[in-house]
């Protein structure tokens, strides 16, 4: 069974991440009214131009860390994908703590694109890691609030249970804050519109502004593997998972994702990022209150 879990998970990380790169394309032209590029070639354009571009370092860089960041943020998008049940009984990372496991991936994240802007050893990339860390800090916190109100109707930590219990009614109608509050933190690990603090324009790309090359390459194909982990975990966690009438439930999980996923792109394409301290205030006044507000509504959901 885990087998056919680790296949169906591949399957869904590959196709995925196409999508999203598709997705990356598509919808920018579209707002922009725009039709030159076509967005089934053009993700395949770029990652040939990526890895036909010579690689470049700076002087002195950290290396391994350099190296190893991509990696890493493949892998916590990975495990953070291996712990959705991809239909009843199965699913690839079976915890009771699944959620916990989860939370790990967030906090591990901020510390992975941190060594990569860090690793490089230049301004820009270390600009962007330390803006990052300031908001993806907070952003990680209103998360765990949001999580913990979905675990509590399940009375468990395990990401089935909480799928479980939205058999009758999905969170996204009991706990109509949560969703919207999960989506920031999907901006936020993969690096999009409002909460890109780690590789913007004005930056030179912050993080990444001195990758070429494959690991250009292999850095952004990590990021929409993560967009792909989040927004799986957001239609389990809000969306009923894999529940659903006639299809298989793997299909059914993947176009909740796929739903996700557009939304998320094109929010990041849609709302301005403001200033990093202005955007530090509305995390803290206004984004954390309301999570505190979830999870009152998700305590009171759980009274007998």
């Amino acid at each position: 069974m885990s087998m056919l879990a680790c296949v169906i998970l591949l399957l869904l990380l590959i196709f995925g991440t196409l999508f999203a790169a598709i997705l990356d394309t598509a919808i920018p032209a579209w707002i922009a009214g725009q039709s030159g590029a076509n967005p089934l070639t053009t993700p395949f354009r770029r990652c040939a131009q990526f890895l036909a571009v010579q690689r470049l370092t700076t002087e002195r860089p950290d290396m391994l860390n350099w190296l190893l960041a991509p990696a890493a943020y493949l892998i916590l998008a990975g495990i953070g994908l291996g712990v959705v049940p991809l239909s009843e009984g199965l699913v690839f990372i079976d915890l009771q703590t699944g959620l916990v496991l989860w939370g790990a991936c967030e906090a591990l994240t901020v510390v992975v694109v941190f060594l990569h802007g860090w690793s490089a050893n230049a301004p820009f990339p270390l600009i962007g890691a330390y803006r990052y860390v300031a908001i993806g800090l907070p952003a990680m916190l209103v998360s765990m609030f949001v999580v913990i109100g979905v675990a509590l109707p399940a009375q468990s930590l395990s990401v089935s249970a909480a799928v479980e219990a939205q058999r009758g009614l999905w969170n996204i109608v009991k706990q109509p804050l949560g969703l919207p509050l999960f989506m920031l933190l999907g901006l936020s690990l993969t690096l999009r519109g409002p909460f890109d603090y780690a590789d913007p324009f004005d930056l030179a790309a912050g993080t990444s502004a001195e990758d070429s090359g494959p690991l250009r390459a292999s850095w952004r194909f990590a990021r929409l593997a993560m967009l792909v982990s989040f927004s799986t975990m957001a239609a389990t966690l809000f969306l009923g998972g894999h529940h659903g009438p006639g299809l298989p439930g793997p299909l059914w999980l993947a176009l909740k994702a796929a739903g996700v996923m557009t939304i998320l792109v094109a929010l990041g394409h849609v709302i301005a990022r403001t200033t990093p301290s202005r955007m530090l205030t509305l995390l803290w006044v206004l984004f954390l209150p309301l999570s505190f507000l979830d999870l009152i509504i998700a305590g009171v959901e759980s009274l007998p």
